[in-house]
C-alpha cells in the first residue's frame, strides 16, 4: 500500500528448493562473443588510442570489430589520415598486431562509408550507370529532322555539412575548415557550378558530403532501333553520325524508334572518409569491380593479413538517390548470352509501360539479367579476390534489385539487420541450406535517441534476432575516439553509442557475456527447421513499377501476399522454416524420406500463393515429386515467366502442371488450408510452446536438441511446456544468471514435457538428451507467501557516471531519481543505486525479491 507519509513496499519472499547445478558451457572465444562496428572518423587514429580502445573492448567482453572508415570531426583536420596511404596501412597493422595480442577479431569494410565506391582511381569509367530513352515516330517516306541526343540534366545532393561542427555535446565555434580546404558553412547549398569534372579534383570532399551528382553533358547512344506495325525491327546505330543525324528514310508503314543513352546515376559513396570519396562503382562489371579491388592489392603488397578475418559489405544502398542505376556497357551482349535472345528487338515492349503478357516477360528478363549480373559480377567475384587472399566475407545482401537469397547463399557469412523477424529469415534461411555455420546482424542500430537507449532494449534486440536464426551479434556500433576529447568523445551520428564513455559501459559487460553465453549454444550444430518455403521471386518481377527495377529486403513489397501471410502463420503455429530461392531448389536432392540441401534437411516444399515459376524450377519440383517428396502446393496457380519460356517452352510447362493434376500424386498436397495440409504430412512443430506465449529456435547435434527459448509475452510463464522431441533427459541452462541443472521432464506419447518459468522477456537454453543425465536438478523458486513492509528512508547513491556526479539523495518517498536533481545535475546520465533502511536477508540467506 502507498501512504502518505510513507512508501510502503510489499517484496514476495521467494527461497530455491534447489542448488544449482555445475553443468559445463560451452566453450567460448571471439566468434561467440558480440563484435561491434568500429567507426574511424576521419581515419583519424593513432597507435597509443587504438590500443587502449581495444583494450577497453576487450575488457567489456567484445568479441571483436568492423573497421569502417567514415568522415571526419570538426577542428581535428590536420589529423585525417587518407585512406590505404602508407600512414593508413600502419595503423591498419597496428591495428592486427593488437587483435592479435587480445584474442580481439578483425574485420575490415572494403571501402569507407557505402556502397562500393570512392577513391582517386574511380572515375566515370567505372561509376554506376543508369540508361535514359527517346521515342520517336516515323511514316513511310519521312526523315527523323530530331537530332538524336540525350543531354543529362545537371544534379547535385549532399548530406549537408559532413565534418561535424559540435565537440560531444557541447557547440563550438563555427568551423573555418583549414587553409588549403575551407569548409561550407552548416547548411549552405552546393550548386553544381561549384564542382569540376573529375569529381575527385575537387579539393574540399570531406566538407562537400556529396550524395548524388551528375553533370550537363551529352549521353553516348548504346542503340537506336526502329519498329513497325507489324513487327518488323531494325536496328539503325550505324546510320546515325557523330553529331546525332539519322540517314535514314522510313518504308512502308508506321515505325517507332527508340534510342537508348548510357548515362551516370551519380551516387557518391556516402559518409566517405578522407581518401575514399567519390563514385560508387558499377556493380553489374567485373571489370569496374577489378579495378576498384585493385587499389587494395596495391596497398596490401606482401602485408602480414593473418589478423584479419573477413571483409564486409554494407547493405545495397546504390540506389539510396534519385533514379536507379540499371544499366552497365555490356548489358546488350550480358542479355543475349543469358536469355537467348536479343533485347534491342523488344525495347518497344520493355520501355512501352504494357501489362499484357509479352511486355511483363521481357520486363522480367531485363529484371533477372540484373539479377545474374549482381551474382556474377560483383558478389561472387569480390568473394573469390578475398578467398584468394585466405579471407571471407560478411555480406549484407539485402536491398538489391536480385534474388537476395542467392547473394546471402554466395558468400561466407550472410548479415542482416532491422527490427522484424521475417527480415532476419532471409539470411539465415540462406546459411541453413547452404551449410553456413554463422549467420550475423547489425545490431541495434537507432533503436532510439541518443543515450536514451537501454541495455535492456537492445537485449531485446539481440533476443529477436536469435529467435530468427541469427548466432553472430555484430553492434552498430562504437566510435574511436581519443582519450583526450571531452565527455562523451567522438560519436556517430546512429543513436546507440556502445562505447566507453556512455554511461552504461560499466553494465556493458554483463550484456556482452549473456550474448556471448547464447551465441556458444547457438552456433553449435546445425538448424533444425523442417520445411522450406518457396520464395516468389518471379512474381514481385512480374510487377510493373514506378522504376524499372525492384529493390528486395525482407518482405517489402509482399505485404498483404499469400506467401507471407503463411510465413506468419506457420511461425505463430511454432513450424520452422526456410526460405529457398530457385536456384536453391536446383541443389535439393530426396533421399531416405527427407529433403536435402547441402546444408540440412527438411520435410516438406511448402509453395504457397505463387503464379509465376521458372520453367527450370519446375521440371527440378517435378523430380522431386517423382522421387517421392512431399510437395505443398497451397492457393497457387503456376504460370511460366520470362519470354522464352512462354514461348518455346509453353507447351512443356502446361504439360507438367496437368500431369500434377491427372496422377494425384500422395506426396503432392493441394489446397487452401495450409495448416491442415501440414497436419496431413505430420510436419515436425512446436505448437504447445508457442500457445503459452513463448518462442524457440532449435538446433540439432547427432540425438542432441538445443532450444533458445523465449519469453514473448507480457506474462510469466511458469508452465510444464510441451515439446515435439523425444528425450531420456533435459538440461537447462540460464544464460543472464549462469543457473544450471537438470529439468523436471514427463514423457509424453508424442515428445515430452518439461517444467520451465521464465518471466517476460527472459530466456532459456534447453538441451535434450536420449541418455540420462546426473546431475543436480535445476532450482524452482515458490512463494513461501510472507510479505516484508518496506519502512523508513530510502538512500540514493550516484555511483557512476556523467557529465557530473550528483551528491546522494535521501528520502522517504521512493521516486525516480531524475525527478530529484535540479540544476546540471539534470544531465547526469549512469548507474545509480537505491539502498532501503532495513535488511529484511538476515532471515533468510537463500531470500530472492
Amino acid at each position: 500500500m502507498i501512504c502518505r507519509k510513507a512508501l510502503m513496499t510489499y517484496m514476495i519472499c521467494c527461497i530455491p528448493l534447489l542448488m544449482a547445478a555445475q553443468i559445463h558451457w560451452p566453450p567460448i572465444d571471439h566468434t561467440t562473443r558480440p563484435w561491434t562496428r568500429w567507426w574511424w572518423q576521419g581515419s583519424a587514429v593513432n597507435e597509443k588510442d587504438l590500443t587502449r580502445c581495444m583494450e577497453l573492448y576487450q575488457q567489456a567482453g567484445l568479441g571483436g570489430v568492423e573497421i569502417t572508415p567514415i568522415y571526419g570531426v570538426a577542428g581535428f583536420e590536420n589529423q585525417f589520415i587518407d585512406y590505404l596511404s602508407p600512414r593508413w596501412m600502419e595503423v591498419f597493422a597496428h591495428t592486427l598486431k593488437e587483435g592479435k595480442r587480445l584474442d580481439l577479431g578483425i574485420d575490415m569494410a572494403t571501402g569507407t562509408g557505402w556502397p562500393f565506391g570512392g577513391g582517386p582511381g574511380i572515375t566515370e569509367i567505372e561509376a554506376c550507370k543508369n540508361f535514359e530513352f527517346k521515342r520517336y515516330t516515323l511514316s513511310v517516306g519521312q526523315r527523323l529532322s530530331d537530332t538524336i541526343r540525350f543531354i543529362q540534366e545537371p544534379l547535385v545532393r549532399a548530406v549537408g555539412n559532413q565534418i561535424y561542427e559540435t565537440q560531444g555535446i557541447y557547440k563550438t565555434e563555427p568551423t573555418k575548415g583549414t587553409m588549403q580546404d575551407p569548409a561550407l558553412l552548416p547548411g549552405a547549398r552546393i550548386k553544381i557550378e561549384d564542382l569540376i569534372q573529375p569529381i575527385s579534383a575537387n579539393k574540399n570532399l570531406q566538407t562537400l558530403a556529396l550524395d548524388q551528382v551528375k553533370f550537363k553533358k551529352r549521353l553516348p547512344l548504346q542503340t537506336l532501333m526502329a519498329y513497325s506495325e507489324d513487327g518488323q525491327s531494325i536496328e539503325l546505330t550505324d546510320k546515325v553520325s557523330a553529331e546525332g543525324l539519322l540517314d535514314w528514310t522510313a518504308p512502308q508503314g508506321h515505325w517507332n524508334l527508340y534510342a537508348i543513352f548510357m548515362g551516370w546515376h551519380g551516387k557518391m559513396v556516402e559518409r566517405a572518409a578522407p581518401g575514399g570519396e567519390g563514385e560508387v562503382i558499377d556493380h553489374f562489371s567485373i571489370a569496374h569491380l577489378n579495378k576498384y579491388l585493385d587499389r587494395f592489392d596495391q596497398a596490401f603488397g606482401s602485408m602480414d593479413l593473418s589478423g584479419l578475418r573477413a571483409f564486409f559489405n554494407d547493405s545495397y544502398e546504390v540506389d539510396d538517390a534519385r533514379g536507379q542505376s540499371n544499366w552497365t556497357e555490356a548489358f546488350f551482349d550480358e542479355f543475349s548470352s543469358r536469355r537467348g535472345y536479343d533485347l534491342k528487338k523488344h525495347l518497344q515492349a520493355l520501355l512501352g509501360g504494357g501489362n499484357d503478357e509479352y511486355s511483363l516477360g521481357i520486363l522480367y528478363d531485363y529484371r533477372q539479367t540484373i539479377d545474374d549480373l549482381l551474382l556474377d559480377h560483383f558478389t561472387i567475384p569480390w568473394k573469390n579476390w578475398a578467398h584468394n587472399k585466405n579471407k571471407i566475407v560478411r555480406n549484407q545482401s539485402h536491398g538489391a534489385p536480385a534474388n537476395i537469397l542467392d547473394l546471402y547463399s554466395a558468400i561466407d557469412i550472410p548479415e542482416t539487420e532491422g527490427t522484424e523477424l521475417l527480415r532476419y529469415k532471409f539470411a539465415s534461411s540462406a546459411a541453413h541450406i547452404t551449410g553456413k555455420n554463422v549467420v550475423s546482424a547489425e545490431a541495434a542500430t537507432w533503436l532510439d535517441e541518443h543515450f536514451v537507449s537501454t541495455l535492456a532494449e537492445v537485449k531485446a534486440s539481440v533476443d529477436n534476432y536469435f529467435l530468427g536464426g541469427v548466432n553472430h551479434i555484430v553492434y552498430h556500433g562504437t566510435a574511436y575516439s581519443p582519450k583526450d576529447d571531452p565527455w562523451p568523445g567522438w560519436l556517430f551520428y546512429a543513436s546507440v553509442h556502445l562505447q566507453p564513455t556512455n554511461p552504461q559501459w560499466h553494465d556493458f559487460k554483463t550484456l556482452n557475456d549473456y550474448i556471448t553465453r547464447c551465441q556458444s549454444f547457438l552456433q553449435q550444430g546445425k538448424s533444425d527447421n523442417h520445411v522450406l518455403l518457396y520464395f516468389p521471386f518471379a512474381d514481385r518481377n512480374y510487377e510493373p513499377g514506378k522504376e524499372l527495377l525492384h529493390h528486395f529486403d525482407g518482405m517489402q513489397g509482399y505485404d498483404s501476399t499469400v506467401f507471407k501471410k503463411s510465413a506468419e502463420l506457420m511461425t505463430s503455429k511454432g513450424y520452422s522454416w526456410d526460405l529457398v530461392s530457385d536456384r536453391q531448389i536446383m541443389d535439393i536432392t530426396f533421399a531416405d524420406g527427407a529433403l536435402h540441401s547441402p546444408g540440412g534437411e527438411y520435410q516438406s516444399l511448402v509453395i504457397s500463393g505463387v503464379a509465376r515459376m521458372p520453367l527450370n524450377t519446375l521440371l527440378q519440383l517435378d523430380r522431386l515429386i517423382r522421387q517421392g517428396a512431399n510437395i505443398i502446393l497451397h492457393q497457387s496457380s503456376l504460370h511460366g515467366c520470362g519470354y522464352m519460356d512462354n514461348t518455346t517452352s509453353y507447351g512443356q510447362y502446361k504439360s507438367i502442371v496437368s500431369d500434377w493434376d491427372r496422377i494425384r500424386y500422395k506426396n503432392l498436397l493441394k489446397g487452401d488450408d495450409l495448416i491442415k495440409l501440414l497436419a496431413k504430412e505430420n510436419i515436425h512443430h512446436e505448437e504447445g510452446l508457442y500457445s503459452l506465449g513463448l518462442e524457440c529456435v532449435r538446433r540439432v547435434i547427432g540425438a542432441d536438441h538445443y532450444y533458445f527459448i523465449k519469453n514473448t509475452s507480457t506474462k510469466k510463464v511458469e508452465e510444464w511446456v510441451p515439446l515435439n522431441t523425444k528425450a531420456a533427459s533435459a538440461i537447462l541452462y540460464d544464460p543472464m544468471t549462469l543457473t544450471t541443472g537438470i529439468a523436471k521432464l514427463q514423457e509424453e506419447s508424442h515428445g515430452i514435457k518439461v517444467r520451465i518459468s521464465l518471466a517476460p522477456g527472459s530466456t532459456i537454453i534447453l538441451s535434450t538428451s536420449d541418455q540420462a543425465v546426473s546431475g543436480d536438478s535445476y532450482p524452482e523458486y515458490v512463494s513461501n507467501a510472507e510479505k516484508i513492509s518496506m519502512k523508513g528512508k530510502w538512500t540514493i547513491d550516484f555511483i557512476s557516471g556523467g557529465p557530473s556526479m550528483p551528491q546522494t539523495i535521501k528520502t522517504k518517498s521512493l521516486h525516480d531519481w531524475s525527478q530529484l536533481l535540479t540544476g546540471d545535475d539534470r544531465y547526469f546520465s549512469g548507474t545509480v543505486s537505491y539502498k532501503p533502511m532495513c535488511n529484511p536477508t538476515e532471515k533468510n540467506p537463500h531470500i530472492i525479491f
